[in-house]
């Protein structure tokens, strides 16, 4: 209790660490929503409710690491595991999630909770349980007479994921794939109707969010470490940020990803750092809570 009094503490005598965590929050909140884009997507369109999301995440930061083992530059990660995760994501859609798009949701929770151990033991065969990241060898620079640093790897990556959820929100608006998975998500037989191939929207989309994910991996990779078992983690931040933020509500997730990424800062500050995956989950329990009340108060009786 001492501790967590002196940390607060700090926050209220040294007014400039408090910019220093949100920086960090911010910046690991960027690529949070990168994650919970893609699980929306796949929410949104297909009702699947995807505990497996996380893994993708870690699957496409070991295919980066992997290269960067075999001499490869590690930004060139980013794009590989882009692409090596949308392979994975079709054979992942349809051995799998192809089979309980129309089942219900405990069918499909089940299901992604099978492929989630299924991955993480692949994983551990693969590459081990230790801890991996890569050194991209940049300097970090100092604000503040050095009190604020910012390492140059993370504002890479906040850069790279900023572009690639650009991208992605591009296509989605421009492209016809995009119109496709947008007329799929608000009503899928009148898509059928229409002549849309919703098989093909589906896969298509499933396979979309496997690459954000692996993209997001790879980003994560070099400037955090993973493991494995680390995929349940950033699965209950995506679960967070959706929640929180509702299905197709593209600034409601990005302002959640925000938040929720500065949050953990501060709460690890507070608690310590080995409280900050138990924050994700409370935070979880909080929202989970009041959608639950607001369920409540818009429920109305019919006559």
């Amino acid at each position: 209790m001492d501790q967590i009094l002196s940390n607060l503490s700090m926050l209220v005598d040294f007014p400039i660490v408090n910019l220093k965590i949100l920086i960090d929050g911010i910046m690991i909140g960027a690529i949070f929503v990168l994650v919970a884009y893609g699980l929306a997507l796949v929410w949104g369109v297909m009702n699947v409710k995807n505990l497996a999301q996380g893994d993708f995440v870690i699957s496409g930061g070991y295919v980066s690491w992997w290269l960067v083992q075999q001499g490869f530059p590690a930004l060139l990660g980013v794009p590989v595991a882009f692409v090596v995760m949308w392979g994975v994501g079709w054979v992942a859609y349809k051995l799998v999630i192809s089979r309980v798009i129309e089942r219900d949701m405990f069918t499909s929770l089940l299901a992604t909770f099978g492929l989630a151990i299924m991955m993480a033991q692949i994983l551990n065969l693969m590459f081990g349980s230790d801890t991996q990241s890569v050194d991209l060898g940049y300097d970090t620079l100092f604000f503040a007479d050095g009190l604020i640093d910012v390492p140059i790897a993370k504002l890479i990556g906040v850069l790279m994921a900023t572009v690639l959820a650009a991208s992605v929100i591009w296509f989605m608006k421009t492209s016809r794939m995009g119109q496709a998975i947008r007329a799929t998500a608000q009503d899928a037989r009148a898509a059928r109707v229409m002549g849309i191939d919703t098989e093909k929207v589906y896969a298509f989309t499933f396979s979309l969010n496997s690459a954000i994910c692996g993209a997001a991996g790879a980003i994560i990779v070099m400037v955090w470490l993973i493991q494995p078992f680390y995929g349940i983690a950033y699965a209950i931040r995506a679960f967070v940020i959706v929640t929180a933020a509702g299905l197709g509500n593209l600034p409601g997730v990005i302002a959640a990803g925000l938040g929720i990424g500065a949050l953990e800062q501060f709460g690890a500050h507070i608690f310590g750092i080995g409280y900050q995956q138990a924050i994700a989950v409370v935070l979880l329990l909080i929202v989970l809570i009041i959608r639950l009340i607001q369920q409540k108060r818009n429920r109305q009786v019919l006559k």
